[in-house]
């Protein structure tokens, strides 16, 4: 027990609460932004950030993960603020907390193992095109100052790790805040600041119970909205706890993850804040300023709560450029360039699969709608390329009164039409043996198939015997087979 707490907590100490100061810096323009976004107050997505980030560090399946106010999680919000208001947005966020502990307790954190590693490379690369994106309002229609400013940073990013000692010692993002602020103030450089976001809370968040009426009608008003946060937080979620497993060679607790994120949104709503999920971008920033243990995300939470409440007169002077700079770096360093290098290597369905994705997911901002055409495109080419793989060879006795055919494979509903091409019905034979011992059965369209196969050989006279079925396949077969029912047969082969 001792062992475990050390290990998730105190056994990076310095880099989880340097990290933590720099994720803390990213997350306040980000949940502003995200608060516009929704059309609520600013301090809705700096509190709902706050308890995210707080909450997850203890309940969290993936430790130094960072979770907090998104703006997938934004999007969805817009009608039922502009429809119901803030206290129906706070009344959906905790249902949306309790639906994804469920999903926790039901172990649906366990189907990102159907999630191909195609649509997680086109997850992540949408997403660092959307964060790029995202920068742009930022470096458009401003003067000279703000891109010389940008750039700088980028430079103090990419070139500070090399500095001798102190290099390794600092994360470059945070030196770059610093630096660029302390010259932006120095200079007097008129450029957009933090401040000029929007005003920022001087109040600890408080606990309030939503003041929603307690009745089916908001529960079907909010429910819609809820399922919704719900599917996009999880799979946001999952998705980024696969990416940080990957970048920290470590495994997480992807159920375990779910509870943890429904208990910090029950929370939130409790809180003032709006529903939130894992951010790619901010879980990218910490691994990579140091940050490994829970203890960075905690350190996050509190550091972002003592800034935005305590701090603010220092906080509203940074320059937007100084966190420009640092989210281009994490759109960087997201973007999986490998994947463009590999497209002539890579097979032609993992290439569709993985653009379909990016595609998706930048037309329509919404996460959810990317992978499930993400996994519905790698489930139909795996479905297509098993069933080139079932194939049915014949042979005849010397006699020439039995005619056998093997079928070796995967017989389903994409290889099913294909197996039943394979028999010759005009062959005039006494006996036909159908010889299944390398084949299996997965689906009611294959019953189907050997039915009508078995059906059609029986009228053209010839004696038919199905042998070498697995114990799997024959249960299928004799619960949906109908073949030797004479109502159920003339129902089946009525049309044809």
């Amino acid at each position: 027990m001792i062992q475990s707490i050390k290990q998730n907590w105190f056994s990076n100490v310095r880099g989880d609460l340097l990290a933590g100061i720099v994720v803390a810096l990213a997350l306040i323009p980000e949940a502003i932004a995200f608060s516009i976004i929704a059309g609520v107050d600013p301090k809705v997505g700096l509190y709902a950030s706050f308890c995210m980030a707080v909450v997850i560090a203890f309940t969290g399946g993936r430790p130094g993960m960072i979770s907090a106010a998104t703006g997938a999680m934004a999007l969805l919000m817009v009608t039922l603020v502009r429809e119901h208001g803030l206290e129906y947005l706070l009344a959906a966020t905790v249902l949306t907390g309790i639906l994804q502990i469920i999903a926790g307790y039901l172990k649906l954190g366990s189907l990102m193992r159907f999630v191909s590693r195609s649509v997680v490379t086109g997850f992540v690369n949408a997403l660092a095109i959307l964060i790029f994106m995202a920068q742009l309002p930022e470096l458009t229609n401003v003067t000279w100052h703000v891109y010389a400013m940008t750039l700088a940073g980028l430079g103090i990013i990419y070139l500070f790790p090399y500095v001798p000692v102190i290099g390794k010692l600092l994360p470059s993002p945070l030196i770059c805040i610093v630096a660029l602020t302390a010259v932006a103030m120095i200079w007097g450089i008129d450029i957009r600041t933090v401040g000029d976001m929007g005003e920022l809370p001087d109040t600890l968040p408080m606990f309030l119970w939503p003041d929603v009426p307690l009745n089916l009608e908001t529960l079907m008003i909010i429910l819609p909205y809820s399922i919704m946060l719900t599917i996009v937080g999880l799979l946001e979620s999952m998705m980024t706890a696969t990416i940080v497993d990957d970048l920290t060679d470590t495994k997480s607790d992807k159920n375990r993850e779910c509870k943890g994120q429904g208990v910090a949104n029950t929370v939130v709503g409790f809180f003032g804040g709006m529903a939130g999920c894992a951010m790619i971008g901010q879980s990218i920033i910490n691994i990579k300023s140091g940050g490994r243990t829970r203890l960075s995300s905690l350190a996050a939470g509190v550091f972002l709560l003592l800034l935005v409440v305590f701090l603010s007169d220092w906080l509203t002077i940074i320059p937007m450029a100084a966190l420009v700079a640092v989210m281009i770096m994490v759109s960087i360093g997201t973007f999986s360039w490998d994947s463009i290098i590999n497209l002539k290597k890579h097979p032609l369905s993992t290439n569709i699969v993985m653009v379909a994705t990016v595609a998706v997911v930048v037309a329509t901002h919404n996460l959810a709608y990317g992978v499930f055409v993400g996994v519905l495109l790698a489930a139909m080419f795996f479905a297509n390329k098993v069933g080139h793989y079932m194939r049915v060879t014949k042979s005849i006795n010397d006699e020439g009164t039995v005619r056998t055919y093997k079928v070796a494979g995967q017989v389903f509903f994409t290889s099913s039409t294909k197996f039943m091409e394979s028999f010759d019905f005009k062959e005039v034979i006494d006996k036909v043996v159908i010889d299944l011992t390398d084949a299996h059965f997965w689906d009611i369209t294959a019953v189907e198939s050997l039915d009508r196969v078995i059906i059609k050989l029986r009228r053209e006279g010839a004696e038919v015997e199905v042998i070498g079925l697995n114990e799997a396949s024959a249960t299928i077969v004799d619960r949906f087979g109908v073949h030797d029912d004479p109502k159920e047969v003339e129902k089946l082969m009525g049309g044809h």
